[in-house]
């Protein structure tokens, strides 16, 4: 019984000097709550540095010439959309789709896009300089890749290491 009261005092003590973790909103976080339904959604141009898309479907969407370096996008399908131009190059794309998607002279350089998948995707002019790809995926690349990115200069099948 000596020994009830110091443990819960311990425990009170813990519970209360410790800082409970929270979870900042944070506008560089997309998920599907402020996402528009009907889909196509318009990011071109944005300034969206380390911004985070997760579990979301991205349909249409337009991210023309948008800067997504050091984005995130985790459990994200992008069917249809335009990414022509984009910078994601230190990005992380983890288990996302992209369906009939524009990467044409897009910068993925230094970009994790392990077991991610691409289907009918353009990179013509796209540079993945020291991007980390699935083989499988990267094979299915190199069988359209083509030209030079206008940005860096870098061959689009050089820098997929077909």
């Amino acid at each position: 019984m000596k020994y009830w009261r110091l443990i819960v005092g311990i425990l009170l003590a813990v519970i209360l000097l410790m800082p409970l973790s929270v979870q900042a909103a944070s506008s560089s976080s997309v998920t599907r709550s402020i996402l528009n339904e009907a889909g196509g959604e318009d990011f071109s141009g944005k300034n969206l540095i380390r911004a985070e898309f997760t579990s979301v479907t991205l349909r249409n969407a337009n991210f023309t010439n948008a800067d997504l370096r050091g984005a995130v996008f985790n459990g994200v399908t992008l069917e249809g959309a335009n990414l022509h131009g984009v910078d994601l190059s230190s990005s992380l794309v983890y288990i996302s789709q992209f369906k009939n998607v524009d990467l044409t002279d897009a910068i993925l350089s230094d970009a994790n896009m392990l077991r991610s998948s691409f289907v009918n995707v353009d990179v013509t002019g796209a540079d993945f300089t020291n991007a980390l790809l699935d083989t499988q995926q990267t094979r299915r690349l190199c069988v359209k890749a083509s030209g030079t990115n206008s940005k860096t200069g870098v061959d689009t099948r050089e820098s997929l290491g077909c």
